[in-house]
């Protein structure tokens, strides 16, 4: 007699059969191929290296969540690109943990490995999140985590599973402020259909709002006295123009959308036919249906009310993907019959054939960019330039002050006992920033490093880094860039080195 407490198939099944294998071997893979392509550092990369050197409770527009996340796992393998890629491939791998596990609430193995895996196909988790994202990579994590509690919740009420959904809340306001948004929509979706309200207001309910505002509290009262400061930049990404009209608004969600769902929506069509979609049946769960249905009606509801009354013409795909990423949940619950569709392996190898092409591309951006012409952030020669600096005379522990925050980054992965700042900030203004650092190293009787690079670096910004220290001539070098192809100009670098004994 066979063990019954061990599900036949789950024993014979050979273990590349199973989601988890493959989560953990593209988790892995990502990171070995981020690890090495290339020493140098994309946009939010360089700003986690830089913001990883103290602990704030807030990093300009962004709360501080993943920061405080980076730092940690600096202590284990130190400010490098190691760090930076256990640390986003982690959360992305627990963002198709958590959506399985809410699938698998509604849903059987096989299609809640579709409808976590079908985020793949979401340009902006599939795709950008890989290339470089950082905030929208854990609020989506913690989005998953949350509709898995809330499934759990309105399937069976227990008091911890509402202490976690609390500190869940708690922790995705802590990782972008836009995560306010889903959960208002998640509770005013459940709280709209009676056996989730019923559910949400069960005994120890009171559990989630109180751990939630613990969590969240010490940042509030830094957001308060921080408001102008926190705001601006993201203000300035939604270009915010009412007297543009609506239609420019509406365009951009449009496309936002769009651009979030449509390759998914076009490869499942393919795998299971129109037909598949088309054939009535009922929903896996009645009530959950009704939540999905509401939520992503309340999520367009409101992207619209930004269009029509505080004037926003601009919306990012990335900034779609915790408001959407449920959405091939809510698909696949919706026809649960295409769970044993014949056409099925099709979608499966499609999901395969995809993830393995992303996992391609990741490895080969920087010869893309190369053949192209078009050097990218990953072209430079971080390991040469800290070379020929040290042989400059660079002694590793004198500060660094770089013309943008991507060099400035991908030096302090090379000299990690440096601080390290980037003199861009037109609030504090170049001669005055440098200008302070030269004389916090005088007073730590340490050297002062400053460094740009010519393919981005602001007019005149030598003039003014120079304007209110010692003079210092500037010297130049010139490095092959990394994987271009013959003839492409060199990396034009340029430094001023105050040893110790010089005084800046």
């Amino acid at each position: 007699m066979t063990d019954s407490t061990v599900p036949r198939a789950l024993s014979s099944n050979p273990i590349w059969s199973r989601p988890l294998f493959w989560l953990v071997f593209f988790t892995l893979a990502h990171m070995a191929v981020r690890v090495a392509v290339s020493p140098a550092l994309k946009w939010d990369e360089a700003e986690q290296i830089l913001w990883t050197q103290q602990l704030s409770m807030g990093y300009g527009s962004q709360p501080p969540l993943y920061t405080w996340l980076q730092w940690l796992v600096n202590q284990v393998f130190g400010p490098s690109v190691l760090s930076l890629a256990v640390l986003k491939h982690s959360l992305l791998a627990l963002i198709y943990a958590f959506m399985y596990l809410a699938a698998r609430e509604v849903l059987d193995e096989r299609g809640a490995f579709w409808a976590s895996a079908s985020m793949l196909l979401i340009p902006a988790l599939g795709w950008y999140s890989v290339r470089d994202q950082t905030h929208t990579t854990l609020v989506a994590a913690i989005v998953c985590a949350a509709w898995w509690l809330l499934l759990r919740i309105a399937r069976k009420p227990r008091a911890l599973d509402f202490a976690l959904l609390g500190l869940v809340c708690g922790l995705g306001m802590l990782a972008k402020y836009s995560f306010a948004l889903v959960a208002v929509a998640m509770l005013l979706a459940a709280l709209s259909v009676g056996v989730t309200r019923r559910a949400l207001l069960s005994h120890g309910w009171w559990w989630a709002p109180i751990i939630g505002l613990l969590v969240v509290l010490p940042h509030a009262v830094w957001l308060f006295s921080h408001l102008g400061e926190a705001t601006a930049e993201t203000i300035e990404k939604m270009n915010i123009q009412p007297e543009a009209g609506w239609g420019q608004g509406f365009l951009s969600l449009l496309a936002g959308v769009a651009g979030s769902l449509l390759p998914w929506a076009l490869i499942a069509l393919w795998a299971f036919r129109p037909n598949g979609w088309r054939t009535p049946a009922a929903p896996a769960s009645p009530v959950m249906h009704q939540v999905f249905m509401r939520f992503l009606a309340l999520v367009l509801l409101a992207l619209t009310g930004m269009v029509l009354f505080a004037g926003v013409t601009n919306f990012k795909g990335r900034w779609m993907l915790p408001l959407l990423c449920v959405a091939p949940l809510a698909a696949f619950a919706a026809r649960p019959q295409l769970q044993s569709d014949p056409h099925g392996r099709r979608y499966s190898g499609a999901l395969f054939g995809i993830a393995l092409i992303l996992l391609a591309a990741a490895g080969l951006r920087p010869w893309f960019s190369g053949l192209r012409g078009q050097v990218d952030e990953l072209n430079h020669p971080a390991i040469e330039l800290a070379q020929e600096l040290r042989k400059a005379g660079y002694d590793g522990l004198g500060t660094i002050v770089a013309s943008d925050h991507m060099l400035a980054g991908m030096l302090r992965v090379r000299f990690p006992q440096a601080l390290v700042d980037a003199c861009t900030s037109p609030q504090i203004g170049v001669p005055q920033c440098v200008a302070d650092h030269a004389e916090l190293s005088r007073q730590a009787g340490k050297g002062l490093l400053l460094v740009s690079r010519a393919d981005r670096m602001a007019p005149g910004w030598w003039e003014q880094a120079l304007s209110r220290i010692a003079p210092q001539p500037v010297r130049f070098i010139d490095l092959p860039f990394r994987m271009v192809r013959e003839g492409t100009p060199a990396a034009h670098y340029g430094y001023a080195w105050y040893t110790p004994v010089q005084r800046p």
